[in-house]
């Protein structure tokens, strides 16, 4: 059996008894997101954002957020589509201004996969 590493960066998945490796879109995005951070401001949107801070970042979610439930309830699909798009980019931007790894939201995911989320919200109030 050969063995190697797979990058952090890849999910394993098994399909037809194969495994495969995955990397998700998002992840992609999230690299690029961080890469940003050295780029050139005057030709980065990205860079433009995070020289803001996290404020700045937050505000712009917000905005992208208050976007995407107007064509939700217009029953505007398309619009829709780009604006959930805009929003988990600027999510993936705010999460990189405050330096927390799209990976570290995948790990709080995997932890609360299997309940239900009456059973992870009753969790949440019970930590508190």
């Amino acid at each position: 059996m050969i063995s190697f590493p797979i990058p952090a960066s890849f999910r394993v998945i098994k399909s037809n008894g194969c495994l495969l490796m995955a990397k998700n879109i998002l992840e992609t995005l999230a690299e690029t997101i961080a890469a940003r951070r050295n780029a050139v401001s005057d030709v980065s949107y990205t860079r433009k954002l995070l020289d803001g801070g996290p404020a700045k970042c937050a505000r712009k979610f917000g905005e992208e957020a208050v976007e995407a439930m107007i064509a939700a309830l217009d029953e505007d699909d398309e619009a829709l589509k780009g604006e959930a798009a805009d929003v988990l980019y600027h999510l993936l931007v705010l999460l990189e201004a405050r330096n927390i790894s799209f990976d570290d939201v995948l790990t709080v995911l995997e932890k609360r996969s299997g309940q239900t989320g009456l059973e992870e919200k009753a969790s949440r109030v019970r930590a508190s």
